[in-house]
């Protein structure tokens, strides 16, 4: 008589497959890659600074999680071809790609210079859609894939002083839909979370103004920013056989934000 494997293990599980999650270095990108690599992932751990990335790969190996460091600067196709180059070499396969790498410049529309929309554009859009194109023909060969890209509040929501940063996501989102039509007929099921406010680094700047962050906590429904480990849940929903229906979609993690006001509460 055959066991029947428990849901969880069926569905949810990690196991045998391998991932890479850039921006993974620090903030929701290293949450993401270590919790991929709990659900029994392997995990290519991309970013900038190679220090950084050796401390995620050693995050990962203190519960034995596997993981391979990976250091490259994505400003131009070129060097996007090569991580995916570089990560395919090392694991032996990609099954999934999270595309957490991002940049933010916060400044006014009319001091934005060509240099800030360039940088900004080529991290947060340009990268997420030549690191997938690059990854695609890998998948396809594959029989199937998961490609998860990583959002923004700010593809639903206007927010003064990122206009470069909410046009990109706002890209990100658009770019979702049309990627997961385009290769649902190779098994490659593409979406994107759309984080909240969340405590990282990148968040900081809103987190030293006061004025700011007391209107982020009275807005919030649930009355605090949220915590990368937060969005690690849906990250590995959409990367494991438990999405294996879900596709071209936005899931927004905001504590409440986007739902709505209340008559009845200080809303900052």
């Amino acid at each position: 008589m055959n066991e029947r494997i428990p849901i969880l293990q069926r569905l949810f599980s990690l196991d045998g497959k391998t991932a890479l999650v850039t921006g993974s270095s620090s903030g929701i990108g290293q949450r993401l890659a270590i919790g991929l690599a709990e659900a029994g992932a392997v995990v290519a751990v991309h970013g900038r600074d190679q220090g950084r990335i050796n401390e995620t790969c050693s995050m990962i190996g203190n519960f034995s999680g596997k993981s391979i460091p990976l250091c490259a600067d994505l400003v131009n196709i070129d060097s996007c071809q090569n991580l995916v180059a570089d990560a395919h070499k090392a694991l032996g396969r990609i099954d999934i790609l999270i595309n957490c790498a991002a940049t933010n410049r916060r400044k006014p529309i009319n001091e934005v210079t060509e240099d800030d929309f360039d940088t900004i554009v080529s991290v947060n859009l340009k990268s997420v859609y030549f690191l997938s194109q690059a990854v695609y023909p890998i998948m396809r060969s594959q029989g199937g894939g998961k490609i998860v890209h990583i959002g923004s509040i700010n593809i639903f929501y206007g927010l003064d002083t990122v206009s470069v940063y909410g046009l990109t996501k706002g890209g990100v989102g658009q770019l979702t839909k049309v990627m997961a039509i385009e290769w649902a007929d190779d098994n490659i099921q593409v979406n994107s979370i759309t984080p909240g406010f969340i405590i990282t680094p990148l968040t900081k700047p809103l987190l030293s103004d006061e004025k700011k962050y007391q209107w982020l906590k009275n807005r919030i429904p649930l009355r605090r920013l949220g915590n990368p480990d937060e969005l690690v849940g849906m990250a590995i929903l959409l990367s494991s056989d438990a999405s294996s229906y879900i596709t071209g979609q936005n899931f927004t993690i905001d504590g409440g934000f986007l739902a709505g006001g209340s008559w009845n509460r200080d809303e900052g």
